[in-house]
């Protein structure tokens, strides 16, 4: 069976660069960087060499860079941090209804310990509105957290008009740019930001590791205490073939980003182009201009995405009917119901995410399997009849 993955904001396969680059430290290089013998020596300089490829591919300086265990925890290390450093003078922090779990869970958290916390609403597209923001600001805002692009629709929010907002009113930003980064030209300096984190599995790096860019200047009161580990913000042994690989991702993806995002964004349209060619009552989920290039999130009317999701996947396609840390809830999206879809709509949508791996014989693939699928699915559904009727 031939098996198509287009489920890249869940996860990326790790590129085979960023392996060879981690497998000496899997076996001979295993020495602990805090150690001052020859082991530990050997070690630590690929660390600094890594914390410099991931801050060149921000344009950030290499002491900004706080390794993590992932995106969830430079989410939470952000937000826990700022405001236990501050929560004394300021208790008010800002989001959106759209963020991934790791954020909204973290602000919901803080609310139980004495935080008040303003989600922001979206519009039909899942985006803000940068007036509401203004108005939310209140003396005691501490922080603002904003992610870069929605993981589920791929909608790109105005960051840098955030992050000059925040600026202003002397207000912490933070953007959880785990979707974003790889995929777009990311720059801290000119976005403004504070905080930005990112995760080593969405950038055909490994998973269990992502970093936490902390602007010079910016205090953090740890998540995990211990040793003197990342500049004393995060103790614990370094995850050295995590780094690496991490380091060797970001390379990787300065080096080649242009070309492979004018070549995933041509897939993504052709997919959409073919869909809505050969069906009709799809939607498209997102702001049609302002998202990142592989993302195409699609709602089909009067069938249930995890059925055509189950089915696809007998036939060797991958997607996601959401966000992949959500997959196991029966609820609608989070995000579709922000954007004020119905849960009989949401219900019916699938995440097609395109990565390097992907060609026109796959989007060619898919576009001859979907509509099959779909029509099959449709004709046994009384919702779909009624409406054919309706219109015959």
């Amino acid at each position: 069976m031939k098996k198509i993955y287009m489920d890249h904001n869940a996860t990326t396969p790790l590129h085979p660069e960023a392996l060879d680059a981690m497998l000496p430290f899997l076996k001979d290089n295993f020495g602990n960087p805090s150690s001052i013998h020859w082991a530990g020596r050997g070690v630590k300089k690929y660390i600094d060499e890594a914390r410099e490829k991931a801050a060149d591919l921000l344009n950030a300086d290499p002491s900004e860079i706080v390794f993590t265990g992932g995106g969830s925890e430079g989410d939470n290390l952000a937000i826990k941090g700022v405001v236990n450093v501050l929560k004394k003078k300021s208790n008010h922090i800002i989001t959106t209804q759209v963020e991934h779990p790791a954020v909204l869970t973290t602000c919901q958290y803080m609310e139980k310990r004495g935080c008040k916390v303003t989600y922001l609403p979206v519009d039909h597209d899942g985006m803000i509105d940068l007036d509401d923001l203004r108005d939310s600001i209140t003396k005691k805002t501490v922080l603002i957290s904003i992610m870069y692009a929605n993981n589920e629709t791929g909608t790109l929010f105005p960051i840098k008009e955030v992050g000059e907002i925040a600026a202003d009113n002397g207000i912490v930003f933070h953007t959880d740019a785990v979707q974003a980064v790889g995929k777009i030209p990311v720059d801290v300096k000119d976005l403004n930001v504070d905080l930005l984190s990112l995760s080593g599995h969405k950038l055909y790096g490994p998973k269990g590791i992502g970093c936490l860019y902390v602007k010079e200047g910016r205090s953090l009161v740890p998540l995990i205490h211990g040793g003197h580990q990342e500049g004393g913000r995060r103790a614990g042994t370094e995850n050295i073939p995590g780094i690496v690989g991490l380091g060797k991702a970001c390379e990787i993806a300065n080096r080649d980003m242009e070309s492979q995002l004018k070549h995933i964004a041509k897939l993504r349209d052709r997919l959409y182009k073919g869909v809505i060619d050969k069906l009709d009552h799809v939607k498209l989920n997102g702001h049609p201009v302002n998202r990142i290039p592989n993302t195409l999130n699609l709602s089909f009317e009067f069938i249930e995405g995890e059925s055509l999701l189950l089915n696809l996947d007998l036939e060797g396609i991958a997607v996601s009917s959401g966000s992949a840390c959500t997959s196991g809830s029966l609820k609608p999206s989070h995000v579709l119901t922000a954007m004020d879809i119905t849960p009989e709509i949401a219900q019916g949508s699938l995440r097609f995410s395109l990565g390097l791996g992907n060609t026109e014989e796959d989007v060619e693939y898919v576009l001859g399997v979907l509509p099959e699928i779909v029509n099959r699915l449709r004709s046994m559904s009384p919702l779909y009849s009624s409406r054919k009727s309706e219109s015959g």
